[in-house]
């Protein structure tokens, strides 16, 4: 044996070493997205990973989501820093008077075109500072958002099972330093589509369905830890859910019937698009001797917009909302529709969201854990406009001017230096 390999070998070790400790000395984050997840789900079902996870980290009593507390409008607002009546998506569903058009979210084509989408996503504030991004999967990286798309991204295919996507990050982190993306954001639909199902209250789904999420977090949380990396994760969910019962969805077209106006219904509320604004007033009083679980509204006296610009006009003129635990359907037929998958799943209730941010219901979760981040601390609920500058400072990343949140909010929950 070369009496020489032992030193040869400890200095190449020491080269990997010191090579390493260069590539990983800068903090990474993974914003990973639990839709659906509601804020009671961890304490009432009690998941292994996700209560280490937590019991190693940060978390808030609740995430309070923007209005409407739907899929799109808080993943986006999430994402900017914005609140949907400021970044522009103001629904899964609405009508843009400034393009003509009806966006919902099954329309692939103006899902992935930028030009619907305002403020400075994270994954563009990376890319515009230098820093390379990646995605599997958020609300507005398929699209190039000041013509600018994440160095890495996917198309949205929910058919993609949740161990590919972590073992693509795993991937990317460990991309050479000059390729590897600092800024990675995940997606995971699963208590959104058992939530939705079967209601928040079943436990038996929601349990099963948890249980392996949660093994699949916690392949990802471990593989993480192996790769020695600076990498912070942030775990967070868009909305929560409520339980409504098939008796309690409202038809609109009787509701509508005769009213001038183009309808976006999007569940828990309907966007009014009058023919003529200045009947305005008219439209409401007669819509309000109606009789139901709702209420007709104006949105510029509503409290959840401080302010309708730039995009007050995609809201609408006027917004029929329907009351907490009820849900719009567009005609009794579907209502058919409705009660025919429930009994395929032998269930009278169907969990929705989308109501007023008020229901602690629709409040979802806020878990973060890594170097820059204290352990074991509790902090009050808070408005999801604030993850944005937390991710910003984590990162060295500029806080655009047009941003809503506050680095204050959450600035307690970061390691000092």
């Amino acid at each position: 044996m070369n009496r020489y390999l032992p030193i040869v070998l400890i200095c190449l070790i020491f080269q990997s070493v010191s090579v390493f400790a260069q590539e990983t000395k800068d903090p990474h984050v993974i914003l990973i997205s639990l839709d659906g997840f509601r804020y009671d789900y961890v304490e009432r079902f009690q998941p292994e990973n996700l209560q280490e996870f937590i019991s190693n980290g940060s978390a808030a009593k609740s995430l309070i989501p923007s209005f409407p507390s739907k899929t799109f409008p808080n993943h986006y607002t999430i994402a900017t820093g914005m609140r949907p009546e400021k970044h522009g998506i103001v629904d899964n569903s609405f009508f843009a008077p400034d393009k003509n058009e009806e966006y919902r979210i099954n329309k692939r084509a103006l899902v992935t075109d930028g030009s619907w989408y305002g403020g400075t996503p994270l994954w563009v504030l990376a890319e515009q500072n230098g820093m390379r991004s990646a995605s599997y999967f958020f609300v507005g990286s398929e699209a190039a958002i000041q013509n600018i798309r994440p160095t890495y991204y996917y198309d949205y295919d929910g058919q993609v099972n949740n161990l590919t996507r972590v073992s693509k990050v795993f991937e990317w982190l460990q991309m050479p330093d000059s390729i590897r993306p600092r800024m990675i954001t995940m997606y995971f639909s699963d208590m959104d589509d058992i939530g939705h199902r079967f209601g928040p209250k079943n436990d038996v789904e929601l349990s099963k369905r948890l249980s392996q999420l949660d093994k699949e977090l916690g392949a990802l949380f471990e593989g993480v830890k192996s790769l020695n990396k600076d990498v912070n994760i942030i775990i967070v969910s868009d909305h929560g859910m409520q339980e409504v019962n098939l008796q309690n969805r409202i038809p609109l077209d009787k509701l509508l019937e005769g009213i001038p106006a183009r309808m976006v219904n999007s569940g828990a509320l309907a966007h009014l698009y009058l023919e003529d604004p200045k009947e305005k007033d008219k439209v409401m009083e007669t819509l309000s001797r109606k009789n139901g679980a709702f209420k007709v509204v104006d949105p510029k006296k509503l409290e959840y917009y401080a302010s309708l610009d730039p995009y007050g006009d995609r809201i609408g003129d006027l917004m029929i909302l329907a009351d907490i635990g009820h849900y719009l359907v567009d005609t009794e037929e579907y209502l058919e529709v409705v009660a025919r998958r429930m009994r395929m799943d032998n269930t009278e209730w169907r969990g929705e969201h989308g109501f007023s941010p008020e229901h602690q219901s629709m409040h979802g979760i806020f878990y973060a854990n890594g170097p820059q981040i204290n352990s074991n601390m509790k902090i009050d609920s808070f408005d999801n406009i604030h993850i944005y500058p937390l991710i910003c400072k984590i990162l060295g990343l500029p806080v655009p001017a047009e941003v809503q949140g506050d680095l204050a909010v959450l600035a307690p929950i970061l390691k000092e230096n």
